[in-house]
């Protein structure tokens, strides 16, 4: 059988799976497993901060669903994590159900005002603005998307009553937490948004000085706008006083925002199928555009038409592909990836297995210049992306104990959002995630620029894997800005392709290989692999401004569950 008629065999077998109604056994056990010692045997949370994962499995334990526990978690992460992301941001999700082993996708990508403009970015002389001036301005907030979102998958899913999900968090900020290092790292950064007057009034101490790691702070404000959206639900957030507090924030100052009331009120989460694709003896499935899902799997694509799966990360051949299909991926997101609700995006020519074996092709021996977009059946011309991602971003995995999955990444975009906020929370300031040149010189359209109601592009990917039969094998995501693609590769590979335990797949060096820069944790790779990849024309750079990553992941081993959470931050794996 061709390698195509096998992937189009485990597709349709994995499709036929996710329609039954049958209950489905116990989880499957991916490949080669390694033991572990701290293994759950029910349920486990991995996000990127004790607080938060204990807040979630105290929702588990009370028998609360995977959602549940989401929306415990994301309540705590915009407390004690506000640098990343919160309830005034948005989000991706992917969801397992256990019982018809069903991949259910979230949008609660941010939108545009409706009084956007694709020049809402440029200045008077035409240009671009630059970033730190567009990313403070009232313009760069869009409307949030997060909690509407959990809301309605909340709705579907839970099994406890939304309004008391947001107890922990509630406490938390009414009786005080301690600072985390990485948020008294970022409040005390060069970011221009730490120097925002909301965040410097929220970061100053009654003796004048800026917060430190240890101390202890509490957010009154925050715990009331709690109690509001547990009460009310999303609308106590895009309606009534909080969203009129929102709209006045972002008219303030220079450059104000065009977000509206009525922008708020008629914000809607997206909801439907999961977009799937085999790779291996897998299904992996992720959130449709503009997440960055189908870049993640057309590298996966890519990768399945090389050998990489018989090398391993001590083989400089095996990083050097990994690269390569890296940048061809890469190079076609950034040209034809948008809002499919504005643009055609030829997410099917992009997978189609033609199309694939032609990219692929292309890796030769040594690299060569930065590849150039390709022309995927259905895509449509683009123009060259002006698109700045920044860094700012979490994610988090959840199994609860009748096998349902969360895989969520959230964000309010650059680091502590637009710097302004509103009841305790920092607005996102998403909008800055649209290209900054909407098009060429002679008219020609970029696939991300602005337009009313229209959701930026984003890199965010969280992922979903299922074996054959449907059922649950792993999940993980990361934040990372556009490094977001490259991070979920590498722990996807590893656990998938190269059979490592979930935590040491996510303790492999990061390579971010984008165009003619090959950014690179250099000190964490195997003994020559730095020079045979240079040998391949792959010169390893660092300092070009990538956020790190933050991978979070969960798989299925004997007896249970085993996570992983990655070192480079501060989050646990824990479980019962």
């Amino acid at each position: 059988m061709s390698l195509t008629s096998r992937l189009l065999a485990v597709a349709l077998a994995a499709t036929a799976v996710a329609c039954s109604t049958t209950p489905a056994p116990r989880p499957a056990v991916p490949a080669a497993p390694s033991p572990a010692a701290d293994v759950a045997p029910r349920a486990m949370v991995a996000a990127a901060n004790p607080m938060a994962v204990d807040a979630g499995l105290a929702v588990l334990r009370r028998g609360g669903s995977a959602i549940d526990a989401a929306v415990a978690v994301q309540a705590v992460l915009g407390l004690v994590e506000p640098q990343s992301s919160g309830i005034g941001g948005g989000a991706f999700m992917v969801h397992y159900d256990a019982r018809t082993r069903a991949v259910t996708a979230y949008d609660g990508r941010e939108t545009a005002p409706a009084g956007a403009t694709p020049d809402m970015f440029l200045g008077p002389d035409g240009k671009p603005l630059s970033f730190a001036r567009a990313v403070l301005s009232g313009r760069s907030t869009g409307a949030p998307g997060a909690v509407a979102m959990l809301a309605l998958a909340q709705a579907q899913h839970g099994k406890l009553a939304w309004s008391e999900l947001f107890g922990d968090a509630e406490r938390l900020a009414e009786q005080g937490f301690v600072v985390p290092r990485r948020f008294a790292a970022a409040a005390n950064s060069a970011a221009p948004q730490a120097a925002a007057p909301d965040a410097a009034r929220y970061f100053t101490k009654p003796d004048g000085t800026r917060i430190q790691a240890g101390d202890v702070l509490t957010n009154p404000a925050y715990a009331a706008s709690l109690r509001t959206i547990a009460a009310l639900g999303p609308k106590g957030l895009l309606e009534g006083p909080l969203a009129e507090a929102i709209v006045a924030r972002v008219h303030e100052g220079e450059l104000p925002g065009a977000l509206t009331v009525a922008d708020l009120k008629r914000y809607q989460p997206k909801v439907g199928p999961a977009l799937c694709r085999p790779y291996r003896i897998y299904l992996v499935c992720l959130p449709p555009a503009p997440s960055g899902g189908p870049a993640v799997l057309q590298t996966l694509g890519l990768l399945e038409r090389t050998d990489i799966a018989a090398r391993g990360p001590a083989d400089p051949q095996a990083w050097y592909l990994f690269s390569q299909a890296s940048r061809l991926a890469y190079a076609d997101r950034d040209r034809y990836i948008g809002d499919p609700a504005f643009v055609e995006v030829p997410v099917e020519g992009m997978l189609s297995a033609g199309y694939l074996d032609a990219r692929a092709a292309l890796i030769g021996p040594i690299a060569g210049p930065a590849p150039a977009p390709g022309t995927p059946p259905g895509a449509a011309a683009r123009a060259p992306d002006r698109t700045r991602e920044p860094a700012g971003t979490s994610h988090f995995v959840i199994v609860d104990a009748a096998g349902n999955v969360v895989s969520m990444t959230t964000t309010v975009e650059s680091m502590f959002g637009s710097g302004r906020m509103v009841g305790g929370f920092f607005l996102n300031n998403q909008m800055t995630d649209f290209s900054f040149a909407p098009t060429t010189a002679d008219g020609l359209p970029a696939a991300n620029a602005v337009a009313p109601g229209k959701r930026p592009r984003s890199a965010m990917s969280p992922a979903i894997v299922l074996d054959r039969d449907g059922r649950f094998v792993a999940a993980v995501g990361s934040p990372g800005g556009p490094g977001i693609i490259a991070y979920n590769l590498k722990a996807l590979v590893g656990v998938l392709a190269w059979r490592l335990p979930m935590q040491a797949a996510i303790d492999l060096p990061n390579l971010i290989a984008r165009g003619q820069v090959y950014d690179a944790e250099i000190g964490k790779f195997a003994p020559g692999v730095v020079a045979g990849l240079a040998a391949r024309g792959v010169q390893l750079t660092t300092g070009s401004g990538a956020e790190g990553s933050g991978l979070h992941g969960v798989e299925v081993v004997p007896g249970g569950l085993r996570g992983g959470a990655d070192p480079r931050r501060e989050g646990v794996a824990r479980g019962f």
